[in-house]
């Protein structure tokens, strides 16, 4: 069954978030359990103050039962943010390496589980600071020499749903900047004649 015009162009938003939910994550559990077995895997064994690693889906669904405490990653620190935001505001040639669904993760977490972070609100503003520097460089990319002669767009180290966000716009544009430029096999036939 082939999909209607408008559902072709790519995932959504709300698509990549439930992607992202695959994502494994830390929780300390609040309950006792052996091993429990789902279509996606075996997790457990469930033993407070230990941590399990679980996938975010059942993270948050655990979380929402007040049946865990989530143990954020690594990279949603205010240091570890900080510092992230600091090299991407320094290194205005490229994108900083960053998880390849942070976005989408940090926001579920933000919305579900802000009794787990610290500082929920400063980190907020952190993510939403990186973010917006990333955004201006992609701005910044689409008026480069590479883009306007239709050829190259720098993509590395953009996430998902920063390519989803930037796709529809980019085929646009780059379809355009194509058509205005001469065709290669009509200056090939006039050199002959």
């Amino acid at each position: 069954m082939a999909l209607p015009k408008h559902l072709q162009n790519g995932l959504t938003p709300d698509e990549l978030t439930f992607l992202a939910e695959e994502e494994t994550i830390d929780i300390v559990p609040l309950f006792s359990m052996t091993r429990v077995r789902l279509l996606s895997g075996i997790y457990g064994p469930f033993q407070p103050p230990s941590a399990a690693k679980v996938p975010l889906w059942l993270a948050l669904s655990l979380k929402r039962k007040r049946k865990c405490r989530i143990v954020p990653p690594d990279w949603l620190g205010i240091d570890r943010l900080q510092n992230l935001l600091k090299e991407e505001r320094e290194n205005a040639e490229a994108f900083c390496s960053l998880p390849r669904r942070f976005i989408e993760i940090s926001k579920v977490l933000l919305d579900v589980a802000p009794d787990d972070l610290i500082q929920p609100s400063l980190l907020r503003s952190l993510l939403k600071d990186l973010r917006e520097v990333r955004q201006a460089k992609i701005r910044i990319g689409l008026q480069s020499e590479g883009v306007m002669r239709g050829s190259y767009l720098q993509v590395t180290n953009l996430t998902p749903l920063e390519l989803t966000e930037l796709k529809p716009f980019l085929v646009k544009a780059m379809s355009i900047m194509q058509s205005l430029e001469p065709r290669r096999d009509e200056d090939e036939e006039e050199d002959v004649v």
